[in-house]
């Protein structure tokens, strides 16, 4: 139903074009409400006007008084310069950092000093701990940790009077990179400053200059540092651009990219929002020269502050919201894959509002990843990595396909990423092949939804089900191999396929935003449903089988029910915000040892970001918390039942749920 769309658009998408926009764009230090970032907005939308799309730039108040859903906004910020030098000893003096040299080497979002700069002592706290920060005096001094920045400002900063903070961590990103895999990269850090905050200023050194400046620490002198900045921060905006290409209904398809991040970020996000130009480049020229037919939806294009400009776009166009049938996002999908250790990902939308995209998208990429043939010209094969993965949010997506917002909306990222948010992810770590497939797959995908009607919902909803067929085989010969290999999980094995066969009975529901003739669906879920009995003999492996190919084995008991069981069972939570609840600055607002308490409940706890994300999607007011979390370990196969219950506690307490 697309391959030759596809092979078409593949044909006239430049790669090379799209490198030279993501060398451009690395150029600007893209910080949300920023002037570099304004400049690349106003960069992009130039470059979308001069390939004959309509753009819009909304400008949107950065200030403290202002939210969009629960999204609370926070201040525009400059930086001119900023020095850190070290002082004394004598025979350590030099330069540390300088803003000139690398943007990543400051803390974004810190404030000026005096004029004259700060002298202070360097203190080293890598504890997160508030124990070991009793009887400390940090009144003064400056702050070496590889800890969380937020938490040590939280600590020695806000609650002890330390001055800055100099940051030489380097978040792990399993299995490609740990502290010293790129021991001279800077890792991007930056805070995020609410009214009731005390701002401060910060650097951060590299793995290797940190060892260093630890080392000198170590000695029998105190260590002394200078530190200037020259920055501001003050009520201002963020922008949006927003290009469209008009259909011949009012009916709209989505596609999203964002486009901050310090310079350069060249994978995150530079490649998405330049993967995003050259889609609307490529079909705007198809449409125009007649190659492809004019979309009958149209087209419309954002580049986005990551989240934050979603969440105000769409509370100032909720009319939009129900006239986009389907959206995808573009995030850091440019990975020269040797260089990063990356693979091409398809992330599937929440289960809790499945829908079309996910595997739409995903039939894109896996024909596209066909190209090589055989020797012999039967079948072909990929000469990049791709896979299919679930959900787990942390970009735009998680807030379109919430089921309150309702767009069904995948997302194109590589993942992991060797150079991820540090100051060596640069242009030379992309690829213009990559970015070729990106934005060969982006186009596909709003092609075929800006056309598609009844012969492809049709077509769509039998995709759709053989992809079923094949997860629900797999699922249950993995439930199988558990059980005899004596690790059963807590879900019976039915009960997970009847879930699936229930959740795509939902997402072949959605079909009927492309066509409003659905007489076909009805026979696809039934068809579906039929699948499961032929897999049955599955659950006799938790049974007989199970006890006798493996004997020895004693089945494990059934968890008891705590406290935290029995308030769950209480609470039958309501939203009252659309999307999902931006807790930053929120949970700020709550008394220091409610904080506390979070904090020590999320740190180190698996999942502790997506199972209550997963779980408010799952929140209508009408579900008890305790079958919202059963719900969510049918999703994600974890279970965390006090994680989740005092969170939606506190976001109670907060006036965020009812």
């Amino acid at each position: 139903m697309f391959h030759k769309t596809m092979k078409t658009i593949q044909e006239h998408v430049s790669g090379a074009a799209a490198w030279r926009e993501v060398q451009a764009i690395t150029q600007y230090h893209r910080i949300q409400a920023s002037p570099g970032y304004r400049a690349a907005a106003e960069y992009c939308a130039d470059v979308l006007r001069a390939a004959s799309l309509d753009v819009q730039v909304h400008r949107f108040p950065a200030n403290h008084q202002t939210q969009y859903w629960s999204a609370l906004m926070f201040q525009e910020w400059d930086c001119r310069a900023a020095t850190l030098h070290v002082i004394a000893p004598d025979k350590a003096q030099g330069r540390l950092a300088d803003y000139r040299d690398c943007k990543i080497a400051v803390i974004q979002r810190s404030i000026s000093t005096p004029p004259e700069g700060v002298e202070a002592v360097v203190v080293v706290l890598d504890s997160v701990n508030p124990a070991d920060y009793e009887g400390l005096d940090l009144a003064g001094k400056v702050v070496l940790t590889s800890e969380d920045v937020s938490r040590i400002y939280e600590l020695a900063v806000k609650q002890r009077g330390a001055v800055g903070i100099i940051f030489d961590g380097m978040r792990p990103s399993p299995p490609v990179r740990d502290r010293l895999t790129i021991p001279d990269a800077r890792q991007y850090t930056s805070f995020w400053w609410g009214p009731e905050d005390k701002p401060c200023w910060g650097f951060v050194l590299s793995p290797r200059a940190g060892d260093r400046l630890r080392a000198i620490l170590r000695g029998p002198e105190p260590v002394r540092v200078r530190a200037h900045v020259d920055a501001r921060l003050y009520d201002g905006t963020i922008e949006v651009v927003d290009a469209f290409i008009p259909g011949q209904t009012d009916e709209e398809v989505l596609l999203v990219a964002h486009l901050c991040h310090p310079e350069p970020s060249a994978n995150d996000n530079a490649s998405g929002s330049a993967a995003l130009l050259e889609t609307a480049r490529v079909l705007r020229r198809l449409y125009d020269d007649g190659i492809l037919p004019p979309p009958r939806r149209g087209l419309r294009f954002l580049l986005v502050p990551e989240m934050t400009g979603t969440y105000a776009y769409l509370a100032t166009h909720e009319d939009r919201i129900p006239r986009i049938v389907a959206a995808l996002n573009l995030d850091m999908v440019g990975q020269d894959q040797d260089q990063c250790k990356s693979v091409l990902l398809v992330e599937q939308p929440p289960q809790a509002a499945p829908n079309f995209a996910g595997d739409l998208a995903a039939a894109i990429m896996e024909a596209l990843a066909t190209g090589a043939q055989t020797h012999s010209g039967l079948g072909g094969y990929a000469l990049f990595r791709h896979a299919l993965s679930p959900f787990s949010g942390g970009s735009d997506h998680y807030i379109l396909g919430d089921p309150t917002v309702g767009v069904p909306c995948p997302m194109l990222i590589q993942w992991p990423d060797v150079f991820y948010h540090t100051s060596q992810d640069t242009p030379d770590k992309t690829d213009p092949a990559a970015l070729a497939r990106a934005a060969t797959i982006a186009a596909t995908y709003l092609d075929f939804l800006a056309h598609a009607g009844r012969p492809e919902a049709q077509w769509l909803g039998h995709e759709m089900l053989a992809r079923f067929k094949g997860r629900l085989a797999r699922l249950a010969q993995d439930q199988v191999t558990a059980v005899l290999e004596g690790s059963p999980g807590r879900v019976a094995v039915t009960r997970l396929l009847d879930y699936q066969a229930d959740r795509l009975a939902v997402a072949l529901a959605t079909l009927g935003r492309l066509t409003p003739e659905t007489d076909f669906v009805n026979d696809l879920v039934a068809e579906a449903r039929r699948a499961k009995p032929r897999l049955d003999w599955v659950a006799a492996a938790e049974g007989a089988a199970a006890q006798a190919w493996v004997p020895a084995q004693t089945p494990a008991p059934s968890p008891e029910r705590t406290e935290w069981d029995e308030r769950a069972t209480q609470m039958r939570p309501r939203r009252l915000y659309r999307g999902p609840i931006a807790t930053h600055g929120w949970f700020q607002k709550l008394p220091l040892a409610e904080r506390e308490a979070l904090w020590r409940l999320q740190k180190d706890r698996p999942a502790a970001w997506l199972l209550p994300v997963v779980a408010l999607y799952w929140a209508d007011g009408q579900r008890t918390l305790a079958e919202i979390i059963d719900l969510v370990e049918l999703e994600t196969g974890q279970r965390d039942v006090e994680l989740v219950v005092r969170y939606f506690e506190a976001l109670a307490r907060l006036e965020l749920l009812a």
